[in-house]
Formats: C-alpha cells, structure tokens, sequence
C-alpha cells in the first residue's frame, strides 16, 4: 500500500504511527514529547543551547520576552526530562552552565524539520488567519 492510499482512508497517517498508540495507561510517545517541548519557551532554550553550554543570565538574554522565573522553570524541566545537563564549577561565586545533553542534541533534527515546514507555509498561515479573521461570524 502507496504513503498516499494509506491518506485517502479515515485514518490520517500520523494517527497510524507507534508514536500514537496509548501505553495502557492513557499516554502515548508523542504526548509525553509534546508536554515536554510542546511550549515556544522550551524551543527557543533547546534552539539557543545548540551551539553550546550557557550561563543563565546569558540564556536569558539571548530568549527575547522570557522572564528569570519561566527559564528556570524551563530549564529545571528539561534537566528532569534528561534533555538540558546542569553544571556547577565550585567557584566564588558559583558558575553554573547550561548544556544539551546528547539526547537533547538529537531532537534538533525533528525541530530542524518543524523550523523548515514554519518557513514554507508562513505566508499561508497568515493568509488563512486573514481569511478567517475577516469572514462574519456564524
């Protein structure tokens, strides 16, 4: 069966994938994913961490709009998730650097790929806002 059979049927492909089948206890691989990177804050602090560890301070300063308390909610919660790696040098005071964890490097790819599908339909996005935003209600 051609990719293209499969998206005529009542199934969209996406719902067909493992990603989408429920563990038995409600969650299913992509959710969990979704809950964990799903907010613009957790993009932008894995899009800013590529290149290399970060202080806070200068985190902050390269995520334009985030406040010191949603960074370190962020980063709290992607170290827990094993995405973000913490580290401390005993100095005085103390330096802490933030850092992608391998694993956290390798979810740049499937962003890579959102970044690129955001490139070629922007134009058609705010087309459609404009459609919708301008048609009467009802």
């Amino acid at each position: 069966m051609s990719i293209h059979a499969k998206t005529e049927g009542k199934t969209p492909l996406l719902a067909s994938m493992a990603a989408m089948e429920s563990d038995g206890s409600g969650s299913c691989p992509m959710r969990e994913v979704l809950d964990i990177i799903g907010d613009s804050w957790s993009l932008l602090t894995i899009i800013n961490l590529q290149a290399g560890p970060r202080r806070f301070n200068v985190l902050r300063r390269m995520i334009e709009g985030i406040s010191q308390r949603m960074l370190t909610v962020t980063l709290r919660s992607l170290e827990r998730e094993g995405l973000v790696l913490r580290t401390v040098k005993p100095t005085s005071p103390p330096e802490v650097t933030y850092a992608l964890t391998p694993m956290g490097h390798s979810i740049a790819v499937p962003i890579g790929a959102l970044g690129e599908w955001a490139v070629k339909n922007r134009d058609n996005l705010r087309d459609a806002r404009k459609v919708f935003d301008a048609a009467p209600i009802g």
